[in-house]
């Protein structure tokens, strides 16, 4: 059985008894304790069932390289599926669950499906669910999404919180063992500022475990010293449980930071996402030991020999009494020694090659019996380990002994861990002698610079020993900081021990020439239950591509992706298509490295936060006043502004009357505003815009289109040029972080060389329209900059001060009126509204919200982007040829504007709509048309984009789109209503008030 030995546990503190509950039955660990050496030490040894067959599942490893032990951690709002127990510290507390089976863990009516696996091999579902078709709706599907998943999907809202840290650092080093800490101290002596991130609560990797020594020391002490010296360099931050997750373009990284998982005090954020810039990333993350693949190797009780010496040497647990090693290299040998030391038996060591180096003596002369040249035919047990079957490993399976056991100790090698290297592009190369993809140091991960600024470190570089380790570390700290700007000297490298190592052999088959029967009971991925034979069947049936193979077997496709499973499926692959696994190649690794939670990637947007609700200065002012709000991007914006007793109709027309006759106020602080500057600024707007903007003289404002690369009109509004090289261009509200977007993508993308800055201001301004016959009375009253015609002439801007209000001043109008638009520090933003409101009143001044000015923009025939815009309409189709340019060459939309579509002259056109008998054509309306179509509907010739009623012409408006429009002036078109009815409109100028423009050009 599986328990708590009384001597060793390095990492536990035995005075510290912690209370928790698998399965509802109440055991106790110790502080320093993982859950899975806790369960071990209760004789838990089954934790879980596979998903496909439901076959009894135990702890394989004792990282996050895991794909077995797999469970439902917490409760209610901390619930969460699929937590790996290998990772999860032990607290006092704590509440874990199995899952994947019904009724319980111990008898699983699933498991049946272990009993038709001949039924279902790779890929059945392919062929089995196709026909016949009427069973897929209504049989198969109902089941197969009932069996889908592991865990079970949290019921209750979120109860943590969580938060994104921004960092920059010279050098990134990823890994605390001993190859990462001396990366560290060397970048951090060369003067580099480093951060050192470890996913574990320890550090110093598996050189403590595995009794290396280090500058005469034994590795533990030396580690000790290594962490004090980093924390005594204010250069260096050293950040544990936090896990390396990506590595991406321009040094940027992502990393997972834990921190309250391992406590039972939930108080404060649980995991924090790390957004890292990073001249340097030196990744030192290790190697994962392989599995081998032999009948039976999925039994509980079977593990990695490097995790069974963890849990030994770290936490004092045995999986079992008796352990029978198995291997094909020299390091398992320590895992047979390190339990013999504990007090534990091991009847042999079963080494596939014909002979070991140092380490098998040693062995020996502990009592240890090795026989080389064999094999493990098969595991005995079902839901734990009972003994195994020997064989010779040059054969195919004829047992020539029998061993009982409790435990299966396992290495078929070391892979190491190239996630990070890959993830940005780095080039792998297949070593021979150690039969791994390691990284080619000669094909790094690119910059902008065409440099490389990823490195790699330690055993995760493909060193294999302590010495070669902590030298590869520190030369890949220097080498780093020397690349980020600093080489000052960072002293000597450490000096690791060498043991002497026989060379391993590869072992993919145990024994190599199986029979099927052995062959279809060797799993290369445990939680998906995927065969030796599964991917042999794959490449029978023509799956060569790994990619192909891997998507048609699931192989590398569960939570662990293949960490423990990929190099033997290749090697699998590779042999049943007659070539080398360099020929097979790798899968895509992609990010994160492990699961990270759903919301560490939101971080602190949840609940209020999830979208920021964005306020401009005056939306108190405005809420107190009688505000009815709209939302518009992540913004507020008043409707309208009603009066006691007042509908909402009502109050829109009051405003719309008062702000032709009188004077109106606008809160268009919301407005997008970006200024544009550089060297090249003219040249990227005069891209970014369908008209000319370099060409703009400083002082003048000009409007502007933008659109898609397809020629789709996507936003509007007024640039202003400031100066030689700087332009402000207005937007959309929602449209402004968009564009900003936008503008971003094309200077990092295709313009990277233009020498042009964008920064988005639009919260650092209030912008208040002054609008109507009375707006230059107000502004003159309170006094300032001249801001008559001739001194701020239409589509001109001017810097000055009104009413003792540092100010920029705009003469534009989307009104139609008389109009300014005032910018001033949004920090003063309420205090000027007040002094126009207290100045305004015998002016008859009056606020108005977005719906007066909608009426208002309609009136003129101004379009609204989202509107009369809905990504499939071009400028032309609103009549606004004239803001397009013909001077230039190109800007964004000009080739698909020339696309036969578009310069189509039967396409629908902008016109004005006024129904004959004054009432309110109904938004979105379809004007219909003769006949019907292919599928008997009514055909349509139009439709409405804007419709309003106007207050001041006393009628219902309306802007559409309609089959050649403009030439059709005068003529009655049909409109259905949703009531039945129709509506009879006819077809005007879309300009209905003032089609002169005498009110805005006084």
């Amino acid at each position: 059985m599986s328990t708590r030995l009384a001597r060793e546990g390095r990492l536990i503190d035995r005075s510290k008894k912690i209370a928790f509950q698998f399965n509802g039955k109440q055991m106790h660990g110790f502080e320093g304790d993982t859950l899975a050496s806790a369960l071990l030490a209760n004789d838990q040894v089954m934790v879980g069932r596979s998903f496909k067959y439901h076959r009894p599942r135990g702890i394989v490893a004792s990282g996050a390289e895991e794909p077995n032990a797999l469970v439902n951690l917490g409760s209610d709002g901390r619930f969460e599926p699929n937590q790996r127990v290998t990772t999860q510290e032990l607290f006092d507390g704590l509440t874990a669950t199995s899952q994947n089976h019904w009724p319980s863990l111990e008898f699983d009516v699933g498991a049946v499906n272990a009993k038709l696996g001949r039924f279902m091999p790779a890929g059945f579902y392919y062929k089995m669910f196709i026909h016949p078709r009427p069973l897929w709706k209504h049989i198969y599907e109902p089941i197969i999404r009932r069996a889908a998943g592991l865990g079970k999907a949290p019921k209750e809202r979120d109860a943590d919180t969580y938060e994104h840290f921004y960092a920059h650092a010279d050098v990134m080093v990823v890994g605390g063992g001993v190859a990462g800490l001396s990366a560290a101290l060397a970048a951090g002596r060369a003067g580099a500022r480093v951060l050192l991130v470890e996913q574990t609560s320890h550090w110093g990797g598996r050189a403590p475990v595995d009794g290396a020594e280090i500058d005469g020391l034994d590795a533990g002490e030396w580690v000790k010293n290594a962490l004090q010296a980093l924390e005594d360099m204010n250069n260096v931050t050293c950040v544990s449980r936090c896990m390396g997750a990506g590595v991406y373009d321009h040094g940027y990284a992502l990393a997972y930071e834990r921190l309250t998982d391992h406590t039972a005090d939930k108080s404060g954020p649980r995991h924090r996402l790390w957004r890292v810039r990073a001249k340097q990333i030196v990744t030192a993350t290790g190697a994962i030991e392989r599995p081998l693949s032999m009948a039976g190797n999925d039994v509980p009780g079977v593990m990695l020999a490097s995790a069974l010496r963890d849990y030994v040497v770290n936490y004092g647990a045995s999986v079992g009494d008796r352990t029978v090693v198995v291997t094909n290299n020299d390091d398992a040998y320590r895992t047979a020694i390190a339990c013999v030391r504990a007090g534990l038996t091991v009847p042999a060591i079963v080494d596939a090659r014909d002979a070991a180096g140092p380490l098998a003596d040693k062995a020996q002369s502990l009592g240890i019996r090795v026989l080389f040249g064999k094999g493990i035919a098969s595991v005995k047990g079902g839901k734990r380990v009972e003994g195994v079957s020997i064989c010779s490993q040059a054969g195919e399976g004829t047992v020539l002994e029998e061993i009982e056991c409790e435990a299966v100790a396992m290495s078929g090698g070391w892979s190491p861990v190239v996630h990070l290297w890959s993830h940005c592009g780095g080039k792998l190369i297949w070593d021979e002698a150690q039969s791994h993809f390691r990284p080619d140091p000669e094909r790094p991960p690119l910059g902008a610079d065409g440099k490389g600024f990823v490195s790699t470190a330690g055993i995760a570089h493909g060193e294999m020993t302590t010495r070669d380790c902590v030298a590869n570390g520190h030369m890949a700290g220097v080498d780093a900081a020397a690349a980020a700007g600093h080489k000052r000297r960072a002293g000597a490298a450490p000096v690791g021990d060498a043991a002497v190592e026989a060379p391993m052999a590869p072992v993919w088959m145990m024994p190599q020439g199986a029979s099927y029967k052995l062959r279809s009971k060797m799993w290369l991925d445990y939680q998906n239950d995927v065969k030796v034979s599964d991917v042999q069947l794959a490449a029978q049936e023509g799956y060569e591509s790994v990619e192909h193979t891997k998507r048609y077997t699931t192989l590398g496709m569960a939570t662990d992706q293949g960490k423990l499973s990929n190099i033997n499926g290749l090697a699998v692959l590779s042999d049943a298509l007659g070539q080398p696994i360099p020929a097979t190649g790798t899968t895509t690794f992609r990010p994160p490295y492990t699961p990270i939670s759903m919301g560490s990637i939101g971080g602190e947007a949840s609940g209020d936060l999830f979208q920021p609700l964005r306020k401009t200065p005056i939306h108190d002012w405005s809420d107190a006043n009688g505000a009815y709000w709209e939302p518009v991007g992540q913004w507020r914006r008043a409707y309208t502004y009603q009066k006691l007793g007042e509908s909402i109709e009502d109050a829109v027309n009051r405003e719309v009357k008062n702000t032709r006759e009188n004077l109106g106020l606008l809160d268009a602080s919301t407005l997008g505003k970006l200024v544009v500057s550089g060297p090249d600024a003219g040249k990227f707007l005069d891209m970014m815009y369908t008209n000319m903007m370099s060409t703009l003289p400083v002082g003048k404002c000009r409007y502007g289109l933008m659109c898609t690369e397809q020629g789709f009109l996507s936003d509007d509004g007024v640039v202003a040029r400031i100066s030689d090289d700087r332009w402000l261009c207005h937007t959309t509200t929602g449209g402004a972080d968009s564009v900003h977007a936008h503008m971003e993508e094309w200077l990092q993308t295709e313009w990277w060389d233009w020498d042009v800055y964008v920064a988005n201001v639009t919260e650092q301004y209030a912008q208040i329209a002054v609008v109507g016959p009375n707006a230059r009375k107000v502004l003159e009253k309170l006094g300032g900059m001249d801001v008559s015609a001739d001194a701020l002439p239409f589509m001109q801007w001017a810097d000055g001060t009104i009413g003792g209000f540092d100010c920029r001043a705009y003469r534009i109008s989307f009104s139609g009126e008389l109009s300014y638009e005032i910018a001033v520090k949004a920090s003063e933003g309420q205090a000027f509204w007040d002094a126009l409101f207290e100045a305004g009143q015998e002016f008859g001044v009056m606020p108005y919200g977005t719906e007066a000015l909608h009426v208002l923009r309609a009136e003129k025939g101004f379009i609204m982007i989202g509107d009369e815009t809905d990504g499939t309409v071009i400028p032309q189709d609103l009549g606004l040829n004239w803001a397009i340019s013909k001077k230039k060459e190109d800007f964004l939309g000009k080739r698909g504007q020339l696309r036969s579509h578009m310069v189509d002259p039967n396409r629908w056109k902008l016109v004005g709509l006024e129904s004959t008998d004054g009432s309110v054509i109904p938004d979105g309306a379809y004007a219909v048309a003769d006949g019907t179509n292919a599928n008997g509907q009514r055909n349509v010739q139009g439709r409405i984009t804007s419709t309003y009623y106007s207050a001041n012409l006393e009628r219902g408006i309306a802007m559409g789109l309609v089959h050649n429009g403009p030439d059709r002036m005068g003529e009655v078109i049909t409109f259905p209503k949703t009531d039945g009815t129709e509506v009879q409109a006819k077809i005007v100028n879309a300009v209905f008030y003032d089609p002169a423009g005498e009110k805005q050009n006084v």
